[in-house]
C-alpha cells in the first residue's frame, strides 16, 4: 500500500473525476497525401509533442471521402504512426459517406486510432448520434476499447450546448472553428475576425472561444484553439498561442502548416522559471507528505497546500509534454521522479 511520501501527484492531489486527458498542446491537420506523408515523419522526429489530424473532411475531395478514408486508414496503421497520436477528421454526422468513413477505417485502423474528430455538430443530439456509429462499427470490427471523440465548435447549436457537450462521456477535447462559425453569422461578423489578431478582438468571437474554454475546464475536458491563416507571419503566429494560452485559457491549439508547430510549441511551454518553481515547490510538498509548505525566500515566503500543488502539478505536466527532440527537457531526476515510473495505487 502507498505510504504519503510515495504517492504520484495524480493520487496524491485529484480524485479520479477530475483527471483531463493527457493531449499534445499542439494538433496538426493535414490532408493531402504528400502533406500527411511529410507530417508523419516530422512527428517521428520531433516525437509526440504534437498530434496529426489526418483530414478526411476538407482535405478529401468531393465524393471521394470514402477512398480518402482507405488512405488514411493505411497511414494510421503504418510504420509511419510511430507513436499512436495520429487521429482523422470525419465528415459531418449528416453526410451520407460519415458511416462508409468509419467502416473504412475502423477495421483496419480503429486499433491505433488516437481519436475521431466531429465537425459541424449542431449540439449534443449530434454528438449522441455520432457516438452511436461509432461504437456500432467498432463492435463490427473488434475493437474492444472506445475510440475517443473530438468535435468541433463552429455552429449556432453547438455554442449553445457546449456546457452538455463537453459534459459527454465520450468527448475529450472540444476545438473552436473559427471560419465556419464566423460564416454562420452571414456576413454580421466582418472577415477581419478570422484574421489573427482581429479573432482576440471581436466580441462574438471572443465570447465564443471563452465559453468554449470555460465548457472544457468544467468538466475536465481538453480545450484546443482554432487556426491562424497567415501561417508564414510567425510572430503574429506566436502572439495568437500566447494569447490563447495565457488568457483564454486554452491548452492546445490547431496547426496548418508544418511551420506553425514548433512555435505553437514554444507558446505553450511554461517558462523556464516557472519550471523551476513547479520542480522546487512539488518537490518540498512531496517530501512533507503533500501537507502545507512554506516556500520561498527568507521574509518573501509563501504557504503553498494541495490547492496550488496542483496549479503546479499541472504546469509541470505541460512542461513535460512539449518536451521534444533537439528542445527543452526536464532534469532527469525529475522525469525520474513524476515521469519514468509506474503510478502505484494503495
Amino acid at each position: 500500500m502507498s505510504t504519503p511520501d510515495s504517492l504520484h501527484p495524480r493520487e496524491a492531489l485529484f480524485d479520479t473525476d477530475e483527471q483531463v486527458p493527457d493531449l499534445p498542446v499542439c494538433d496538426h491537420y493535414c490532408g493531402v497525401e504528400s502533406r500527411m506523408r511529410k507530417s508523419l515523419q516530422l512527428q517521428a522526429e520531433m516525437g509526440p509533442v504534437f498530434d496529426v489530424t489526418l483530414d478526411g473532411e476538407d482535405g478529401a475531395p468531393v465524393g471521394g471521402e470514402v477512398e480518402h478514408a482507405h488512405l488514411m486508414a493505411e497511414l494510421i496503421d503504418s510504420p509511419l504512426n510511430a507513436f499512436d497520436r495520429v487521429g482523422a477528421r470525419l465528415v459531418p454526422i449528416a453526410h451520407p459517406a460519415f458511416e462508409p468513413m468509419l467502416a473504412a477505417l475502423l477495421p483496419r485502423a480503429g486499433a491505433r486510432l488516437a481519436y475521431l474528430m466531429i465537425p459541424k455538430p449542431r449540439g449534443v443530439a449530434d454528438i449522441d448520434a455520432a457516438a452511436a456509429a461509432v461504437d456500432r462499427v467498432a463492435a463490427e470490427a473488434g475493437l474492444t476499447h472506445r475510440v475517443p471523440l473530438h468535435a468541433l465548435v463552429e455552429t449556432h447549436g453547438a455554442l449553445r450546448e457546449v456546457q452538455a457537450m463537453a459534459a459527454h462521456p465520450r468527448i475529450e477535447s472540444l476545438s473552436f472553428g473559427l471560419m465556419d462559425f464566423v460564416s454562420a453569422h452571414r456576413g454580421a461578423i466582418p472577415q477581419t475576425a478570422m484574421t489573427a489578431t482581429g479573432q482576440f478582438d471581436h466580441p462574438l468571437v471572443v465570447r465564443a472561444k471563452v465559453e468554449i474554454a470555460a465548457a472544457c475546464h468544467g468538466h475536465a475536458k481538453v480545450p484546443s484553439h482554432c487556426v491562424v491563416t497567415e501561417f508564414t507571419d510567425t510572430a503574429a503566429l506566436r502572439t495568437a498561442a500566447e494569447q490563447a494560452a495565457r488568457q483564454l485559457g486554452y491548452t492546445r491549439m490547431w496547426s496548418i502548416h508544418p511551420d506553425q508547430i514548433r512555435p505553437i510549441v514554444d507558446a505553450f511551454t511554461p517558462t523556464a522559471q516557472e519550471i523551476d518553481q513547479a520542480i522546487a515547490i512539488l518537490t518540498a510538498a512531496r517530501d512533507a507528505h503533500w501537507a502545507p509548505i512554506r516556500h520561498g525566500s527568507p521574509g518573501r515566503e509563501q504557504l503553498h497546500d494541495r490547492a496550488s500543488y496542483r496549479y503546479f502539478w499541472q504546469l509541470l505536466q505541460r512542461a513535460h509534454r512539449t518536451s521534444f527532440a533537439g528542445g527543452p527537457q526536464l532534469p532527469h531526476e525529475v522525469r525520474l521522479a513524476f515521469f519514468d515510473p509506474p503510478v502505484t495505487r494503495g
